[in-house]
Parts: structure tokens; sequence; C-alpha cells
């Protein structure tokens, strides 16, 4: 059988392949993605000219200077750490002159210690402020004040396909490269994650984890969460990465600060790793001490329903598993073992009283 799934990689790193088609040729992509690739527009020179009312943006080294370096340590004893490792290494977003820094969530779930990196000599400790799974980022709070310009944080929402961008992640200009938005589409994740209109831009970026995807205007429009082998999906996929919209976190920044995570929606937490296999839902794993494990659901299962409506795609799966209830409530499954089908029922956890969180 021929797996769609996306696995974790033991660098610490996520890597992810299962998209819904977009509609693009693969001649109109290849022209495109040429044409970014040539046109020095983001790292030779400022990020845009003056014009039709807008001011110029910033330098280049002024913009990647708010890029930072993040390095988590991670207890042995956490939920995450086999599959995430416990020394984690990424890049993460200055977005205020408090010491803000926006990275990806994954880098510091479960930390017990975190620092960032303004340059190779400056190393200073951090806090963290949230994790929020709903939408994927995280926040931390340099321990002093950073004597760098913050990034402004720039509108998503238009962002379309051939737009023009550049990937940083710390380092500079070493590490600054073009790229090119390849496809806007939903998003879901092998670990009950859905992502709604993610960016995915090609070609694919290594340093992705909590990597700065900044627009023309020097502004954040992105943070990097994957590397992927269809941004560009169709019959013949070309790789890239997927990154976190920021109007995502504009949306829930404030209570982020507030309670370090979204609190607008309690979803029914089951403890699966699912892969869509030749046009099924499989179980590959589960979550140790999870529900699902709890309930009797193995690796290898075939999940066909949720609370008795069939699921056509794990993006369905998710959706119709949040709408069936909140943590604590009991969600029935109709789950394919071998040549058996069951009807079994699942009492509904709460993932963040999973994890071992501070």
């Amino acid at each position: 059988m021929h797996s769609h799934g996306c696995q974790i990689r033991f660098s610490g790193m996520p890597r992810c392949a299962r998209y819904e088609p977009a509609v693009m040729t693969r001649a109109n992509f290849a022209a495109g993605l040429l044409a970014g690739m040539l046109v020095p527009v983001l790292l030779l020179v400022p990020l845009a000219s003056p014009g039709q009312g807008r001011s110029p943006a910033p330098e280049v080294d002024q913009i990647l200077a708010a890029v930072v370096g993040v390095r988590a340590r991670v207890p042995e004893h956490a939920r995450t750490a086999e599959a995430l490792g416990t020394e984690r290494a990424g890049s993460g977003v200055l977005i205020d002159g408090n010491g803000l820094i926006v990275t990806i969530g994954y880098l510091i779930l479960e930390a017990s210690h975190v620092e960032v990196m303004v340059t190779e000599d400056r190393i200073l400790e951090a806090e963290i402020l949230a994790y929020d799974h709903e939408t994927g980022f995280g926040l931390l709070r340099a321990s002093e004040p950073i004597d760098v310009a913050p990034m402004g944080l720039g509108e998503s929402a238009g962002l379309a396909q051939g737009d023009q961008l550049l990937v940083a992640s710390f380092g500079g200009r070493l590490t600054a490269r073009p790229a090119v938005l390849v496809s806007r589409r939903d998003f879901a994740g092998y670990w009950e994650y859905l992502l709604e209109n993610a960016i995915f831009t090609a070609p694919p970026y290594p340093l992705f984890g909590g990597a700065a995807l900044i627009n023309s205007q020097g502004e954040l429009v992105g943070i990097g969460s994957l590397v992927v082998a269809d941004a560009y999906p169709g019959d013949q996929p070309l790789p890239g990465n997927m990154f976190l919209p920021v109007d995502r976190l504009k949306g829930v920044l404030g209570e982020l600060l507030m309670v370090g995570r979204s609190t607008a929606v309690s979803r029914p937490w089951l403890g699966l790793y699912v892969s869509e296999v030749d046009g099924l839902l499989m179980v590959h794993r589960l979550a140790v001490d999870g529900p699902a494990a709890a309930a009797g659901i193995r690796p290898g299962d075939i999940i066909l329903g949720v609370a008795g409506q069939p699921v056509v795609s794990m993006a369905d799966f998710y959706r119709k598993l949040w709408a069936a209830g909140k943590p604590g409530d009991k969600v029935p499954l109709t789950v394919l073992q071998g040549a058996k089908l069951h009807e079994l029922t699942i009492t509904a956890g709460d993932r963040y009283e999973w994890l071992h969180l501070k």
C-alpha cells in the first residue's frame, strides 16, 4: 500500500507529505519559480521602493536582525521527547520592543529550558509564555531587552500563488533565501492537527523550524513549520515548505499572552496518529496512556466513521471529531480491525492535560 501520511524525523523537525490538490500546471509553476529565483528583489536591494502612498521598507540587514536562534532542552520523560527529541533548535522572530518572540510551537513544547541567540556572541535565557496547539505557534520572552528593531506583522490573507517572498532563519543574509508561494490550502497533520489556508512555498528550505516568511515590505507573514514533499501538489508534486499564516497569530495573540493558549474552542483529543493509505484512514501509532489506546484502538486499524458519520479524509475526520463534543465526552468510532467491524466508544481527553506543560 502507498502511504500519503507524514512523519516526524528524529532531527527534531516534523516532515509531512499529504494535502488536497491545487489547481496549477507544472509548466506555470516552473516558470514562476524560475522567475522568482532570477529576480534579486529581496536580498540585494531594500525590500521595496516607495510609491503608492507606502513608506520605504527597512534595509534587509535590519529586518533579518529580528530573526533569532532558539534552543530548547526537553526532559527525557516528556511526552514528545521520543518523537521530537530532547535537544531542539530552530529560529524565532522578535515582534515587540520587550523581547517577545514568536516561534513554531513544537520547538519549545514541554521544554524545561529555552535560550535565544541574538547574535553568535549574545545568548539569553527565555521564558515560555505560550504553546498553542490549535494554531501551532509558541511565544517566548527574552530575559533581557534585545537592542534590535522588532519585525512588523504583515497581512497573510492577501498572499497568493506566485508571490515572491523571503525565508530567513537565524544567521542573517547567510541563511536567507528567496521563495515563491506555490499554494494556499488546508493542512491536516497526523497528530490531530488541522490548519486552514496554510502557506506553501518552494523551493524547499532546510532550516524551516520557526523561520520567518517575509514579504516585500519587510513584514512577517508566516512562521516556518514543515518541509513537505508536495508544496506544489498534483500528479508530479514538487517539494517545499509549509508556513503558519501570521494572521492566525494576530487573532489569538492577546489570549496567548494572558493564558498561554487559545481557549475559544476546547477540542476532544483521542491520542491517535493517523495517515491516509490508499484512500483509507489508518492508525499508525497511539499516544501512550491516551484515550484511544485505553479504548482498544490498535495500530493498523482503519477508521471509517465518527458518531455515525463516514469520514473521507484526515481533515474530514478531525472536523467531525471536533464537532462530536469536548474533552470528557464519549465519542463513538466505527473501526475496522482486521476483517471485523467494531463500534468503539472513546472517552475524549484533553491534550493539554496529557502533555507535561509548566
